[in-house]
């Protein structure tokens, strides 16, 4: 099944059922208004969903045209957003640039930080940019959209809590970080409101690709359309969806809702290209001696795209520019 919200002049904006080939969408209105209202009560309404799909795709019911440019963000704001970093090529690369050693729990205590969740970015959003200085750096992820998930929820049996799986942009002003993690308390002005892509499913619709809390899919970032990365979902998630979840309930309960972020997707084999400036930056220090390639900048576009077997885009295409503040 696969879910997007249509903007409608509310904050919330209109859930709809999306035809698996994206040509069409059925409002959902006559089972739920929103998808944190789906959310909230799943177990319930996600059959009536399912069968709005169904007929959708039978041709029992009638869709209207689709067009990208009017969705928002899946859940255009969330109760919590946190974002892991599973990808440990990525940690020791951006450690690198920062200067700063991994942790001595790298390989077995997940990254995390908590983002602003309260305005999220449309899939076809631009990136407004105040000061080129800041550094702006995409950021390709994949996430998950969470249900209501116990306290000391363990991996074993965190699947069941997985509602939806989508795509994401994590944005990062990379030049204002430092200055904030000095200072000892995390980091806040670096982080700037994250964008999704167009499109949510529920992991049935990836077939094997999900398997053991990862996305087994290749991660397509393209920047002023070049493609810059084509990287492996899978295999180097050294913490899954699930691992992060058995991590992030051990001192709290999640409410449904919340979504979870994979960190930026990272291979080790240079060839698969970069999820982010920062990665490039840093190789470039490592094999050159200093960092040549510059942040985003305005007039610059990225588009982020994951596609199945069969060469369709699964989630839709995050695409986005840079425009000036």
């Amino acid at each position: 099944m696969k879910l997007a919200t249509l903007k409608d002049g509310t904050r919330d904006g209109r859930l709809i059922v999306v035809k698996r080939d994206q040509s069409a969408f059925v409002p959902a209105t006559s089972v739920v208004p929103t998808l944190q209202a789906a959310l909230d009560q799943w177990d319930a309404l996600e059959p009536r969903l399912r069968a709005l799909a169904e007929d959708l795709e039978s041709g029992r019911v009638r869709g209207e045209p689709l067009d990208v440019r009017a969705l928002h963000s899946p859940l255009p704001r969330a109760y919590e957003w946190v974002d892991g970093s599973a990808y440990l090529n990525h940690v020791v690369l951006v450690r690198k640039a920062r200067n700063a050693e991994p942790p001595a729990t790298l390989k077995t205590d997940p990254l995390v930080y908590q983002g602003g969740s309260g305005t999220f970015l449309a899939p076809t959003q631009d990136l407004v940019l105040p000061d080129e200085s800041w550094g702006l750096d995409f950021e390709s992820e994949v996430a998950v959209i969470l249900g209501d998930v116990p306290l000391g929820t363990q991996a074993k049996d965190a699947g069941q809590y997985v509602k939806l799986v989508m795509l994401c942009n994590d944005i990062t002003l990379r030049n204002l970080i430092p200055a904030e993690l000095a200072k000892g308390f995390g980091f806040f002005q670096g982080k700037p409101s994250t964008a999704f892509s167009p499109f949510a499913l529920t992991p049935d619709e990836l077939g094997a690709a999900w398997k053991d809390g990862r996305v087994h899919l290749r991660l397509r970032s393209t920047l002023n359309g070049q493609v810059v990365g084509d990287t492996d979902a899978g295999p180097e998630m050294h913490f899954s969806f699930f691992d992060l979840i058995q991590h992030i309930t051990k001192t709290r309960a999640l409410t449904a809702g919340t979504i979870l972020g994979s960190g930026t997707v990272s291979n080790e084999e240079r060839a698969r290209g970069i999820s982010c400036l920062a990665e490039r930056r840093m190789i470039e220090t490592i094999e050159q001696g200093a960092p040549r390639t510059p942040f985003m900048k305005v007039g610059d576009t990225i588009d982020i795209e994951m596609f199945g077997p069969e060469g369709t885009s699964l989630f839709g295409r995050i695409s986005q520019k840079v425009v000036a503040g």
